[in-house]
């Protein structure tokens, strides 16, 4: 699967997103290495730290489906922003938990543009163990 097919997952994915609240739904589609791609979206409660992001939800279900750390490939991030969207602070650190710093991050905008980074450039300074 190329990025732009990717991207497109994630596109797609936004009408799924249960955003009563904020009304800003985001889509996300994880590449796992055997090709697999598991989609994630924004799952909002009235509590708004119950909420759960697009991206911890593509991670969580691929891991409760039986990947590893290193299993995962690319991930593609949709919104309907005029700057590309990156994730939370809170999911690029388990994308770290899970992912390589090569990893490619693929984010996007209204325009349909693709911005290719790094999870290292998205978070160069991420927690990576706990040796003290």
């Amino acid at each position: 699967m190329n990025k732009e097919q990717l991207v497109e997952s994630a596109r797609k994915m936004k009408q799924n997103a249960y955003v009563p609240y904020s009304k800003f739904p985001v889509g996300v589609a994880l590449l796992l290495k055997d090709g697999t791609v598991t989609n994630g979206v924004n799952v909002e409660n009235v509590s708004l730290g119950a909420t759960n992001c697009a991206e911890r939800t593509a991670i969580f279900t691929a891991v409760a489906n039986g990947y590893k750390k290193g299993d995962f490939q690319a991930i593609a991030v949709a919104g309907d922003t005029v700057d590309f969207l990156p994730p939370c602070s809170i999911c690029r650190q388990v994308l770290a938990e899970f992912c390589l710093p090569e990893m490619p991050v693929y984010l996007t905008n209204e325009k349909k543009e693709i911005l290719e980074l790094s999870l290292k450039e998205l978070l160069p300074y991420a927690f990576t163990d706990l040796d003290m």
